[in-house]
C-alpha cells in the first residue's frame, strides 16, 4: 500500500515537473503562436482557438517530439491547426474564411520602445499598423505565411522549411515574391489614401 501511494506521489510530482517545463519553454512563444494564427486565418476568434488547439497538441507530444527548436516545433503545429481549420471551412463551404474578427492583433508590438506623446498620433500609428496588417492579410496564403514568418517572427530559413515543409530555396523566392506583392499593395494603399484627401 505505501509502495503504491509513493509510486503515485512520484508520479504526481513527474507531470508538475513536466507542466513547468512546458510552460516555460512552450508558453514563452504564444505571442509568435498567436501572431502566425491570426495572420493565417485574418480572424481574431479563430486564431485563439487555433493557439488553443496548438497549445494542446504541444503539450501531449511535448516528451517525445519537440526538436531542440521549440518555437519553430510549436509553430508548426500552429499551421497545421490552421490547415485542419481551413480543411472544415472548405467542406462547410457556406462559412467564409475570410470574415474580419475586427479587433487588432496584439502580438506584435515592434519593440521599437517609441513613445506616442498624444492621441493624434496614437491613432495614426493604430491606422498605420491595421493597414500594414490588411496589405499583409491579402496576400495568397504560401507567401503571407513566409512573410509573417521571417519579417514579423524574424525565423530563419532553415526553420521555415521546417515549418512549411518546402526547400529552403522555395522560401527564399516565396520570401522575395511575397515582399513585392506587399511593396506594390502598399503603394496602392497609400496612393488610395492619398487621393482620399484630395479636396
Amino acid at each position: 500500500m505505501q509502495g503504491s501511494i509513493l509510486s503515485s506521489e512520484s508520479d504526481t510530482a513527474r507531470r508538475g515537473e513536466h507542466t513547468a517545463v512546458f510552460e516555460a519553454m512552450v508558453l514563452a512563444h504564444l505571442n509568435s503562436a498567436y501572431t502566425l494564427a491570426r495572420y493565417l486565418t485574418r480572424r481574431s476568434d479563430v486564431a485563439e482557438d487555433i493557439v488553443q488547439d496548438a497549445i494542446l497538441r504541444a503539450y501531449r507530444g511535448f516528451d517525445g517530439q519537440r526538436g531542440e527548436n521549440v518555437r519553430a516545433w510549436l509553430l508548426a503545429i500552429v499551421r497545421n491547426c490552421f490547415l485542419t481549420w481551413k480543411a472544415k471551412e472548405v467542406q462547410g463551404s457556406e462559412a467564409s474564411p475570410d470574415a474580419e474578427g475586427g479587433e487588432p492583433s496584439p502580438a506584435y508590438s515592434g519593440g521599437e520602445g517609441m513613445t506616442l506623446e498624444t492621441p493624434e498620433s496614437i491613432l495614426i500609428e493604430q491606422q498605420q499598423n491595421g493597414a500594414i496588417r490588411s496589405v499583409i492579410e491579402s496576400l495568397p496564403h504560401p507567401f503571407r505565411e513566409t512573410l509573417v514568418l521571417r519579417d514579423i517572427e524574424d525565423m530563419s530559413y532553415r526553420d521555415i522549411a521546417e515549418i512549411t515543409g518546402v526547400p529552403i530555396g522555395t522560401v527564399m523566392s516565396r520570401l522575395a515574391r511575397a515582399r513585392k506583392m506587399f511593396a506594390a499593395s502598399w503603394k496602392g494603399t497609400e496612393m488610395t489614401s492619398f487621393m482620399g484627401k484630395l479636396p
